[in-house]
């Protein structure tokens, strides 16, 4: 056995995969300690990964060379891309995965990762040395393992406690015990912990349904997954989710049952995700609507278990099942499980540098739920950020962090340690503000750059990155140059009841058009035909795509990449360790207040905190003699 490492992982989930690969990737000795081997990045809850904000996130792990995407396109059985009738800056992919799949394709991964190391048990206490940062980690088994960077990734585990109904059980997830310790230690070293709420509804036997009362959702088919390696793609068979409506006979149940709910007669004292709330808070929150969407949802390619989306309750077992018997697709319903929710431990993430580092326990860190956060992608995301970080602490490199204008990672981390939490925080596209440069399809282009500096991402992806921008610019430049004949292209302007041209206009300009796209074109003129056929295969579509929006949407473009680098100019003025907030007078109480308590590191960061207004900034400006 090996008793000294460089970086130690606290948890398996998804922070705890993606900052383990990312540690031992760049050379720590990496252990990833679990309470259970067998299910490494289990899906706690819906078996799918992305989703509005989230699949950028997604994309963003991978273009730094994370493994979520890779992992999630190989155990694809289902992928949409949503919001496609909107613009391209709020397109999010997402893939129903093999759940069972999933979690063996990370073990798989995990270990033929050189550097990485595995251990089942459960961490009880963490090793501190004697100048107050962490050493290691001791076990209950009584193994102790010494490090010099320990990250922290106990999702719901953290004195986690279950709730059916009145029944409660101690529990990090169904049928796994909860950690008891770390918390209370953290506690008495200083750092700040809450209590908050989470939950997933019944799982569903699919030969009980009655699929002629649903309606079917299938799935897109074309050139879209998550990871930016075209190998990465799955070979399983596709399933179709469906779509069933609660009604007002359901409803009746759910009200009659809530003296019944955790959530409504005080066993449940702490804060739940206002974005995906139980059925029952649905029916209290909207007392007038007679129906609720819920999706159906397959967990793997051949079982007959599913997950019934939209669905979550922490309602006793007889409630869950009289509700659903009441939708004509559930009358003969069947449960493999009754829908739970999970109290459980997190701390204070304004406690935390924009590396994930603990300011008051030194080469500590922190990643995903156990930071206030909810959903597999934000928790991914923290991880890989936690992990380069421990890897740079401990060798004695530079931090690493994302900004806001550069990724929706950076927008995540620098909320969280800015803003703090008081509810399960949740990625959305409009908690960015520069959402036009965060999209979906240029991750590769912003963040491969990046993860090759850091030696994540491999060459393979930054020679796929280099030939999809010399053959993206090739098309933007044929676009700018060749002239499209108004007689080719007015049928189809005319069909769709659009304004025709009365000459031909440049291609550039035609494609500003509304409603009128590359492929159109390529249909009716056969030199623009041409000149897409000699596009790369397996990526042919995606880079005409990408083309097409830097043409359509250059403007746009443009006019954001001005407005962040005006803002970027506060992130660029140092703050930490420069001014006595206790002593400035000329800023409101709120302020200084809060500007104390974060220690934000840059006028930036401070300018984001909540409370802390547009002219105290402007006093520190003056204070810092700028």
């Amino acid at each position: 056995m090996i008793e000294d490492y460089d970086v130690i992982v606290i948890g398996a989930g998804h922070a705890g995969c993606e900052a383990a690969h990312a540690a031992a990737r760049l050379g720590s000795a990496t252990l990833l300690v679990t309470i259970d081997m067998s299910k490494v990045a289990q899906m706690s809850c819906n078996p799918a990964v992305g989703g509005i904000a989230k699949g950028q996130i997604v994309r963003e792990i991978d273009a730094l060379g994370g493994m979520m995407g890779v992992i999630t396109d190989r155990t694809t059985i289902q992928f949409r891309m949503l919001n496609r009738s909107k613009g391209p800056a709020v397109w999010s992919p997402r893939a129903q995965t093999d759940r069972m799949r999933f979690s063996a394709e990370w073990r798989r991964v995990l270990e033929n990762t050189p550097n990485l190391y595995m251990w089942q048990d459960t961490v009880v206490e963490l090793l501190i040395g004697q100048g107050g940062g962490v050493a290691g980690v001791r076990t209950a088994l009584g193994v102790e393992f010494r490090a010099r960077a320990v990250i922290l990734t106990a999702g719901t585990f953290l004195n986690g406690l279950m709730h059916v109904g009145r029944h409660q059980q101690p529990g990090g997830r169904v049928a796994e015990p909860a950690a008891h310790g770390i918390t209370e230690q953290l506690t008495q070293l200083g750092l700040r912990a809450d209590r908050m709420k989470t939950g997933t509804p019944v799982r569903i036997d699919g030969r009980s349904i009655e699929y002629s009362s649903t309606i079917v959702q299938h799935g897109e088919e074309g050139h879209y997954h998550f990871s930016f390696l075209p190998e990465a793609r799955s070979t399983l068979k596709k399933r179709d989710c469906y779509i069933v409506y609660t009604n007002a006979a359901a409803h009746e149940v759910l009200r009659a049952s809530l003296n019944d709910s955790p959530l409504y007669n005080g066993q449940i004292q702490s804060i739940g995700p206002r974005y995906c709330p139980s059925i029952e808070t649905k029916i209290v929150t909207f007392p007038d609507r007679d129906a609720h969407q819920l999706f159906i949802e397959p967990e793997g390619e051949d079982t007959h278990e599913m997950y019934l989306n939209g669905f979550s309750s922490s309602l006793p077992l007889h409630a869950q099942l009289e509700t659903l018997r009441k939708i004509d697709a559930f009358r003969h319903v069947q449960l493999y499980r009754p829908g739970y929710a999970i109290e459980y431990d997190f701390f204070d993430p304004t406690q935390l540098l924009h590396t994930l580092e603990s300011k008051i326990v030194p080469g500590l860190f922190l990643a995903g739920q156990v930071n206030g956060t909810t959903g597999y992608e934000e928790a991914a995301g923290q991880g890989l950020v936690a992990g380069v970080n421990a890897h740079h602490r401990v060798h004695g490199l530079p931090p690493f962090t994302l900004e806001r204008d550069t990724a929706y990672i950076g927008v995540l981390i620098d909320d969280l340690v800015t803003k703090g939490v008081d509810e399960p925080y949740r990625m959305f596209t409009s908690r960015a503000e520069h959402r036009i440069l965060l999209r979906q399809d240029n991750a590769d282009v912003r963040l491969t750059p990046i993860g090759r500096a850091l030696g994540l991402a491999s060459d393979e992806r930054q020679a796929l990155l280099e030939s999809k921008q010399s053959q993206i610019e090739r098309i933007v430049s044929f676009a700018r140059e060749f002239t499209v004949p108004a007689a080719l292209l007015n049928p189809l302007l005319s069909a769709r009841g659009l304004p025709v041209m009365q000459q031909g206009q440049r291609m550039h300009d035609v494609l500003l058009r509304p409603h009128v796209g590359m492929l159109d074109i390529a249909g009716c003129v056969p030199e623009v035909r041409e000149m897409l056929s000699h596009i790369e295969a397996p990526r042919h579509d995606e880079i005409i795509e990408a083309a097409e929006i830097q043409v359509k949407y250059r403007g746009y473009i443009e006019r954001e990449q001005r407005f962040a680098e005006r803002l970027s100019q506060l992130d660029a003025i140092t703050l930490r360790g420069k001014l006595d907030y206790d002593t400035l007078t000329q800023i409101s109480i709120e302020a200084r207040q809060k500007l104390k308590r974060i220690d934000p590191a840059t006028l930036g960061q401070a300018s984001r905190i909540p409370g802390v207004s547009p002219s105290d900034i402007n006093v520190l400006l003056l204070l810092l003699g700028r």
